[in-house]
């Protein structure tokens, strides 16, 4: 498929149009009335639907889903360009400069053979720009707080590691979880929630830091397997239905083996 410029132009221009309108006097009270902080929880619900759609293949809703996110970065640049600090065109002059900036090996006379030569020049280009922006404070640890706990331990886990904050191998992360597992169950014997919540925690911060070792997205994989799990439940719902039986009087271990037979099922 090629993109024609002019019909490329013809509708991003539109879509501009479109929520400068509804932002106006005459247009939506809802879309009048929104602001940075109130969509946010729209840019991130938009995010985990183009995720869901990814992960179930579903081609039709991933255009629908990306489209619904776009709105989410016109309509915060409309929000920017009534309080005058940057509008759209501003974002993606931007963009273009950062893909072309950090791109040497494609744009520049850099030479990158493989990923792992990408990774060296990308990580050279982000260490240039921090120190361009550099405000005279020092901070290792500085990350993005405005995204899920997972992925603010991955980014934790990721910046501390920069430094040699990390195990060489993937051992030791193995016997950190299964250490932080058995202080979970010593924290339960005490009965003791706070402790137990505590230990929980930690648990997960290793979980995560095993994500980062197998080179995983921990957000992802939770995602796939909050998907899988519906699927596996449909099918125990619709065996149960079928064959005239009642949840609440079904024991585990019934439906247990419907649970074997549904992730079975999913893997032909």
């Amino acid at each position: 498929m090629i993109i024609n410029k002019d019909e490329l132009s013809e509708h991003i221009f539109k879509s501009v149009k479109i929520l400068a309108q509804l932002r106006s006097e005459e247009g939506c009270p809802w879309d009048k009335k929104q602001d940075l902080k109130s969509l946010k929880k729209y840019l991130i619900e938009e995010t985990y639907e183009v995720i869901e759609a990814i992960e179930l293949n579903d081609m039709r809703s991933l255009k629908i889903e990306l489209g619904d996110l776009l709105l989410q970065i016109i309509f915060q640049s409309r929000i920017m360009e009534e309080e005058n600090q940057f509008d759209f065109l501003d974002v993606i002059k931007y963009l273009n400069e950062k893909l072309i900036r950090r791109h040497p090996h494609v744009f520049g006379e850099d030479i990158a053979e493989n990923s792992d030569d990408v990774n060296l020049i990308w990580e050279r280009i982000k260490t240039e720009e921090n120190d361009n922006n550099f405000s005279g404070d020092s901070d290792i640890l500085e990350y993005n707080k405005s995204q899920s706990a997972l992925l603010q331990a991955l980014e934790l886990q990721r910046k501390a590691a920069e430094v040699g904050f990390d195990w060489e191998e993937i051992e030791p992360v193995f016997d950190k979880i299964e250490e932080e597992l058995s202080e979970i169950k010593e924290a339960l014997r005490s009965e003791s929630k706070e402790a137990a919540s505590q230990e929980l925690g930690d648990l997960l911060f290793a979980t995560v830091n095993l994500s980062r070792f197998i080179d995983t997205n921990p957000e992802v994989a939770l995602l796939g397997t909050i998907n899988r799990f519906i699927k596996r439940f449909k099918y125990i719902e619709k065996k149960v239905i079928e064959d005239e039986l009642d949840f609440e009087n079904m024991e585990i271990l019934e439906l247990e083996k419907l649970w074997q037979e549904a992730k079975l099922k999913m893997r032909r």
